[in-house]
């Protein structure tokens, strides 16, 4: 077996390295020009943002259908056992405040 090639296998060689290389060159250009180092940086900060709106949203609406099975039963009646209670201490406070604000006045 022979390991000797031609002159031409080897300049064949060179044209393919040196197109190989060149390619190499343009991809590290375009990875380190500013643009692009600027459009990932903006790719993952909107992600980064997009995956914390989700988890607030995931959170929120958690929070949102506890508060409300607290309040309405299963089929969507009102709980008037805890509704009340609550309605009275709001209308309590707001008794509270407008008689301070019409103390304040005279």
């Amino acid at each position: 077996m022979s390991d000797a090639r031609t002159p031409a296998q080897i300049e064949a060689d060179i044209v393919r390295r040196r197109d190989q290389l060149a390619e190499t060159l343009d991809e590290i250009g375009v990875r380190v020009h500013p643009q692009t180092i600027v459009g990932d940086a903006k790719a993952r900060m909107v992600s980064r943002v997009d995956q914390t709106a989700g988890k607030a949203y995931v959170a929120v609406n958690r929070t949102v259908t506890g508060v409300k099975h607290k309040f309405v039963s299963e089929d969507g009646a009102p709980r008037l056992e805890r509704l009340v209670p609550i309605a009275l201490v709001v209308v309590g406070v707001v008794g509270l405040l407008t008689m301070s604000a019409r103390r304040r006045r005279l």
